[in-house]
């Protein structure tokens, strides 16, 4: 086996770099992205809640509406977070919004329940690849001293599609517009905003990174040479910082296997159990809070009023995550927000009274993006380039795998034992994820990726 070496690499050149047109435009046209992917699956709550009394719903009904495209979601992260370590960030970026966009336009004109279940599963395909590529691409594109607050700000933008969800919900669904039901235009939407957005993407850089390890170093330097004239030309110098050289591994051929072998098993196994657990105190919530409230006596109009304001806390916390990931340890930062929300969910559960719902809920869902915009920077910092998107990918499809049957679960559970024993098993599931994380998980606040992943 070849010795590792120390040198200058792209990675250590795209580190040195000064924040330019490029970073933004980035963050922009990932948030924009993001945006479609968060309306579209906490959409599956609303839809569940609306579609429960003209299709005369029970709760294997509604666990379909919500649990389908999540079913979607696994088979796509699993299977494009792979592909893209093979063909290329950009060029998966490119894929996966426009299968999101088509099938969620063919489930808005579906004649029946059953093709609104094989739609929204394809058009989950699509969504499933597009948080993780997020993560992915913007940590390779941006230098490590901003990576995470970037990635942040994006995410920010990302969750406005949380809250438009619930609004959208409360002002379409009940009605007809041009003799379209109100929950075809929430599906119509989703679809048309996705395409726009598919066109915005045409021009984004593939990554340098991504160039180098696939050995393919003409390209490379071409690409690193591209943003580095740019970042020039815009601050008004002729020279940037030396990079650091920085200790690289021997190039060798990415596999599946490699993530379960020395040294990433220990946090192969963190992120896979973190990613099954994770689902139950972040979707779990945002995507059940519908139908608890309907099961705590609100009628569909109150209920969708509720969760439009519930849901505002998405983009807040999100927004107050934004100087806190780079200053806080982000494993840390994981930790204590799970423990907040375990807290705030049962006093959700608890509640009857409107104010304390609606204020325990929206602080919640304000800690949730606490808790998702870490973890959504920590996991694609852990692995190096070569397996990112396998690691990265291959995990956070078991999230989806929950995400399809916590509806199965909780909803029997919500109809049989109420909200505060859901409530309570989130809140125990929250504790083993905090234990996971704290004991297994490595630093990786301001340092480099390369250093990280080692």
């Amino acid at each position: 086996m070849k010795a590792q070496t120390t040198r200058v690499t792209i990675a250590s050149r795209i580190d040195r770099l000064p924040i330019y047109s490029l970073h933004r435009r980035l963050m922009l046209v990932l948030g924009v992205g993001t945006f479609f992917d968060l309306y579209d699956i906490f959409l599956g709550g609303v839809l569940a809640a609306v579609l429960a009394g003209p299709f005369n719903l029970g709760a294997t009904g509604e666990a379909l509406v919500i649990g389908s495209g999540f079913i979607g979601m696994f088979f796509g992260a699993s299977v494009l977070g792979l592909v893209s370590d093979y063909v290329g960030r950009r060029a998966m970026y490119q894929v996966d919004l426009l299968i999101y966009s088509i099938f969620s336009l063919l489930a808005a004109f579906a004649p029946s329940l059953a093709w609104i279940f094989i739609f929204r599963f394809l058009a989950g395909l699509g969504l499933g690849a597009t948080l993780p590529m997020t993560d992915i691409y913007m940590g390779e594109m941006v230098p490590k001293g901003v990576r995470g607050r970037y990635t942040a700000r994006a995410y920010t933008l990302g969750f406005i599609g949380v809250p438009v969800a619930g609004l959208a919900g409360k002002l379409l669904a009940p009605s007809e517009y041009l003799g379209i039901a109100g929950w075809r235009w929430l599906l119509i939407f989703g679809s048309l905003g996705a395409a726009i957005v598919w066109f915005m993407r045409r021009n984004l850089p593939e990554s340098p990174r991504w160039f180098e390890i696939r050995n393919r170093p003409q390209d490379a330097e071409r690409a690193m040479r591209r943003m580095e004239e740019a970042a020039m030309r815009e601050r008004g110098v002729s020279e940037l910082p030396e990079p650091e050289p920085v200790v690289v591994e021997p190039q060798r051929r990415a596999t599946l296997k490699e993530i379960f072998g020395a040294p990433y098993a220990r946090r192969t196994i963190m992120l896979f159990v973190f990613q099954i657990l994770q689902t139950v105190g972040y979707y779990g919530f945002g995507s059940l809070a519908p139908t608890v409230l309907t099961n705590k006596g609100f009628n569909i109009v109150e209920t969708l009023g509720y969760t439009a304001m519930i849901y505002v806390g998405y983009p807040f916390g999100s927004l107050v995550s934004i100087p806190v990931v780079e200053r806080l340890e982000r494993k840390w930062i994981i930790v204590g927000s799970a423990i907040l929300m375990a807290i705030l969910g049962l006093i959700f559960g608890f509640a009857s009274s409107v104010p304390v719902i609606v204020v325990s809920g929206f602080l919640l869902t304000a800690l949730s993006n606490l808790f998702s915009n870490a973890f959504h920077i920590y996991q694609a910092e852990i692995f190096p380039t070569r397996i990112r998107g396998t690691a990265v990918g291959t995990a956070y499809s078991l999230s989806r795998v929950t995400s399809a049957v916590l509806p199965f679960v909780a909803l029997p559970a919500l109809e049989n034992y109420g909200p505060t024993a859901v409530f309570a098993g989130a809140a125990i599931i929250l504790g083993v994820l905090c234990l996971d994380v704290g004991l297994l998980g490595p630093r990786a606040t301001g340092r480099s990726l390369e250093t990280v992943s080692r």
